[in-house]
């Protein structure tokens, strides 16, 4: 997949004349994601709640490219004006990318997790989303046209490789994008998610829980030789927003080198 930090010549970008934004845009996959959106010709609104991390990146990609505005996702008036502000700065709303997401605590034991630590994650993660599908789709649907995606993950597709909150979260967005994705095709809206293993990002830093996220993946993946980067995930939200997914809808696109179709203790594939 080609890195964000390459040039892209004019007649090879994939988002030229497109407005896109990013929720939990100023770091990690939402920041790499930014970059790349722009070197592919998009003006992107950065929604955060990280304001200097979010006025440095719009400031390195440009006021003509970019702007930044502070959005609490959990909050329908932030998100509400989030993308009024991309109406009103750049003239649309292309694509929509609600990637802002905690994994919340490292509790991995049902019998000690809080209901308020699943509240918490809940807010963020899949309130966040619908918030942002919502008012995309109320700015879409007019213009018969768009594109919504939404950042999952690996545990959105299997058991037992995350913790309860965030796991639960991951699967209720998968079922959200779904519904999105059957109501809103009929109007030329396109629905997915993408679903990254982990890496090392400021919400999946590579010391997390005291474990090492790359040299987890490193063991546990099926594809060898291969190390998830955030520029690959960047890569799949740039294709699922491009028209070389123009008839994809309604998928949680998996970048996870096979990991969730392996189960490794059968061990019948051994050199």
């Amino acid at each position: 997949m080609a890195s964000s930090s390459q040039e892209v010549p004019a007649a090879a970008r994939k988002l030229e004349g497109k407005v896109a934004v990013i929720t939990g845009g100023a770091s990690g996959i939402g920041a790499c994601t930014a970059r790349l959106f722009v070197k592919h010709g998009a003006r992107v609104v950065v929604a955060d709640i990280q304001d200097e991390l979010g006025a440095s990146l719009c400031a390195e990609l440009g006021p003509e490219n970019s702007s930044y505005v502070h959005c609490d996702v959990s909050d329908e008036a932030d998100v509400a004006g989030a993308v009024d502000h991309a109406v009103a700065r750049f003239g649309g709303l292309d694509v929509m990318l609600n990637n802002a997401g905690i994994s919340g605590e490292m509790c991995f034991s049902i019998r000690d997790g809080a209901k308020e630590e699943l509240e918490r994650v809940l807010a963020v993660n899949v309130v966040g989303p619908f918030l942002g599908t919502k008012h995309a789709a109320r700015v879409m649907v007019p213009a018969r046209r768009g594109c919504i995606i939404s950042t999952s993950s690996l545990v959105s597709a299997v058991g037992g490789a995350g913790p309860h909150a965030y796991t639960t979260s991951k699967h209720a967005l998968v079922g959200l994008m779904k519904n999105a994705a059957a109501e809103l095709g009929r109007h030329g809206i396109r629905v997915n998610c993408v679903a990254p293993a982990a890496v090392a990002t400021s919400i999946a830093p590579p010391g997390i829980g005291g474990v090492d996220v790359d040299a987890l993946m490193e063991a546990a993946a099926n594809l060898k030789g291969v190390g998830l980067k955030v520029d690959d995930v960047a890569a799949a939200m740039l294709f699922l927003a491009s028209d070389d997914a123009r008839y994809v809808s309604g998928q949680n696109l998996l970048v996870d080198g096979g990991f969730s179709v392996v189960n490794p203790s059968l061990g019948f594939f051994r050199d």
